[in-house]
């Protein structure tokens, strides 16, 4: 497997749980307000 292709595997799957973590951040932010 080619070094690119782990580093775009990475990238991905960082952004897809950051995401995900930031839209549950602010869910759960917005209601314990």
């Amino acid at each position: 497997m080619e070094t690119s292709a782990i580093i775009m595997m990475i990238v991905a799957f960082v952004t897809v749980w950051g995401g995900l973590g930031v839209a549950i951040w602010h869910h759960v932010r917005s209601s314990s307000e």
